[in-house]
């Protein structure tokens, strides 16, 4: 399972710094379009919105492998022991049941809806984009499993 994870890790950290460098470049395009040649790019400034979607949504994803995911901690931290682990595994069933039902089957339901709708500047069905949401939120319910059984055997 440590393997499996790293291996996700790594993989999502990559594609999350290809995106980044990708949107940079995409960008950087756009400017010069838009002030040396006074013609913009549409492709390249509906692109760059779509991958930030993709880089925000896979980069959450990524942090909660790390288990560094925002939280409230003001009372969690005042907390130790049994109530402490008690705590942490409600919060993880939370994820867990956020990511199934609004992340999973919501996003699967969405991604199918769109995929007959196609967008005008891309010619790719606007599917593909929303696809992410049902990917990343069986990540992260893997990602939270992991982190409930991190915590019952006390690892950290």
């Amino acid at each position: 399972m440590k393997g499996l994870k790293k291996l996700l890790d790594k993989i999502t950290l990559t594609v999350s710094v290809v995106i980044f460098i990708a949107m940079v470049l995409l960008t950087t395009y756009q400017v010069g379009m838009r002030y040396i040649f006074k013609s913009p790019s549409s492709f390249s400034e509906t692109l760059t919105r779509y991958l930030f979607v993709w880089l925000v949504i896979l980069s959450a994803t990524y942090v909660f492998g790390q288990n560094d995911h925002i939280c409230i901690s003001f009372v969690k931290d005042k907390l130790s022991g049994p109530v402490r682990k008690v705590v942490d595994l409600i919060i993880n069933i939370v994820i867990i049941v956020f990511s199934a039902t609004i992340m999973l089957y919501g996003g699967i339901v969405i991604t199918r809806m769109n995929m007959l709708q196609y967008d005008s500047i891309l010619k790719i069905p606007t599917g593909l984009i929303y696809s992410i949401i049902p990917i990343c939120g069986v990540l992260i319910i893997f990602y939270s499993i992991l982190n409930i059984i991190a915590d019952l055997k006390g690892e950290e």
